[in-house]
Order: C-alpha cells, then sequence, then structure tokens
C-alpha cells in the first residue's frame, strides 16, 4: 500500500487565484505558481533569479498549449517570452530553496519533460523539437528522475496534468497489491465494440485490449475529442481498419469519460457501463455500495 504525501499549498497574497507555491515535505524542490498578470510580483521574488526551469500554459484558437524551458536565470527567460508569445495566460516556476539546480541539472530536467509530454500525447506542445539530454553522471540522473518523480505529484495538485501519463499496469502483476473493486463492460454491438474496465485503487481503468471508435464522432467542440486524440497521437489507443484497440491499460477520471473516448461520443457512462455478466449498471452498482455505508 502506497504512502501519502503532504503537499503544502501557500496562497502569496491570499487569492486562489493569485500567486501560490507549492513544496513537498523533504523535497529541496519549490514551484511557483504564476499568473502573466502578477509578472511583475513574481520576478521580484527571489527564486526568478534561480536556476531552474518552467512550463508556460495557455490557449490558442480554443486549444491548450505549452511552452517548456529553462534558463540559469528562470525569471530573465520568462521575461523573454512576455514579449514574444502572445498566448500563455500562466507560469509554472520550478527551483529549488537553495538555488542548487546547475545549467546542466536543468537541461536534462527541460529535456525530460518535453519527452514525457510527447510521450503522453500532449497536442498544443510550442516546443518545436525534443531537446537533448544534457550529460550528467550516473547519481545525477538518480537524483533528477526522483526530482521529477515527485515534480509530476506536484504539477496535478497545481491543475496542471499535461504531463500525466494514463497507461497503468496490470493489477495483477504490480509490485504493490492494487485492490480490484469491480469489472465493468460497454458494448455496441452497431458498431462492433467491446470495453471491459476496472474500477482498481479508485481510478476507471479501461483493460488493454478493449476496443473503441476509430474516431471521435460526436461534439467537435466537446473536452473528451481532445482526449480521444490525445489517446491516439501517444499510442494508447490504436486505430484498425474497423475499430480502434487498447494497446495498454488506460485510466480515465470517470465512467463518464471512459464511455465517450470508446464510443466517440459523449455518453453517460453511470448507465452505458454494465457489471461484467449482468444488467446492471455502474450507477446501481454505485448506489449499492453507498448504501453500505452506515448512516
Amino acid at each position: 500500500m502506497g504512502f501519502g504525501r503532504s503537499i503544502e499549498l501557500y496562497l502569496v497574497d491570499g487569492r486562489p487565484k493569485g500567486l501560490l507555491t507549492a513544496k513537498v515535505f523533504n523535497w529541496t524542490g519549490q514551484v511557483l505558481k504564476v499568473p502573466r498578470t502578477q509578472l511583475r510580483d513574481a520576478l521580484m521574488r527571489p527564486e526568478a533569479g534561480f536556476t531552474g526551469i518552467y512550463v508556460l500554459i495557455g490557449e490558442r484558437e480554443g486549444q491548450a498549449i505549452a511552452y517548456i524551458g529553462e534558463g540559469e536565470e528562470v525569471g530573465a527567460r520568462i521575461r523573454d517570452h512576455d514579449g514574444r508569445k502572445d498566448w500563455w495566460t500562466a507560469a509554472l516556476i520550478v527551483t529549488t530553496s537553495a538555488n542548487e539546480l546547475n545549467k546542466a541539472h536543468v537541461k536534462y530536467l527541460e529535456s525530460r519533460l518535453v519527452e514525457q509530454a510527447r510521450a503522453v500525447g500532449v497536442l498544443g506542445l510550442d516546443n518545436g523539437n525534443t531537446p537533448p539530454r544534457s550529460s550528467l553522471s550516473e547519481a545525477s540522473i538518480a537524483n533528477m528522475e526522483e526530482f521529477l518523480d515527485t515534480l509530476f505529484i506536484v504539477f496535478p495538485a497545481l491543475g496542471v496534468d499535461m504531463f500525466a501519463t494514463k497507461r497503468r499496469a496490470d493489477p495483477a502483476k504490480a509490485a504493490v497489491s492494487a485492490v480490484v473493486e469491480a469489472r465493468f463492460v460497454l458494448e455496441n454491438r452497431k458498431h462492433g465494440i467491446r470495453a471491459v474496465a476496472s474500477l482498481v485503487d479508485g481510478e476507471f481503468v479501461v483493460l488493454k485490449g478493449s476496443q473503441a471508435r476509430n474516431a471521435w464522432e460526436g461534439d467537435p467542440q466537446h473536452t473528451y475529442r481532445s482526449l480521444h486524440e490525445k489517446l491516439l497521437l501517444s499510442g494508447v489507443i490504436e486505430a484498425g481498419q474497423q475499430v480502434a484497440t487498447f494497446t495498454d491499460n488506460c485510466a480515465f477520471s470517470s465512467p463518464s469519460a471512459a464511455a465517450a473516448v470508446v464510443t466517440g461520443r459523449t455518453s453517460n457512462g453511470r448507465t452505458e457501463w454494465k457489471v461484467e455478466g449482468s444488467t446492471k449498471t455502474y450507477a446501481d452498482w454505485d448506489a449499492e455500495q453507498l448504501a453500505m455505508v452506515p448512516l
């Protein structure tokens, strides 16, 4: 069973949409989330003069977009982007509390972040190429990979999940025993689709080998369309002649998100997914679980 982690979020000016810092106990890293409208305030902070990496996030023509960079004086790099990139609305500045990162460290971290973004199928990545990894010792590489592991925990807590992979290991082969709560099936005979999912440790996971529509057929502006495209781009779903196939187990935020990707349109996953071997819907099963909670 995994251990819990404690993230300290500090609202610098007391506003949830203002400057925000994030730290994790026993981690040297620190993250500053900066609304572009408060860039001046952020550049006056000590960490703006530190060596670090940064992620610019925003939107262009209705699509989320991001840019990843590094700098020995990270604030100066972001100041430069303020004049050259007009689409970004916020920045994440990643440094260490004692300014312990050097140029080789941040070039390695920048490269790995771009690699990760491409690996999970980020559609709106403004980086033209994946920068080469810097040459580090074996020990330094291990330290940077550990640093990234914690960073990938902090980013989603700040509302940035672009680096999160949806691939999941087979619960039966996991190093730590996973709790499989139930299995569900979604079938669409008209399109020849059958998908199987498990509720594993609180995540709704569509299993490897499940089928899905080759293309999104629903509302072209819907959020789940980009999710469908992202999974195709990253190879989690592989298009075929008739239907697409999940090449790996894939975690979703909800049964409806999973159902939408499988069917290629918006779907009520709570009614479309059925408990395996029965006609009981996910909603019925969920109600039964809640009924067991003592009042």
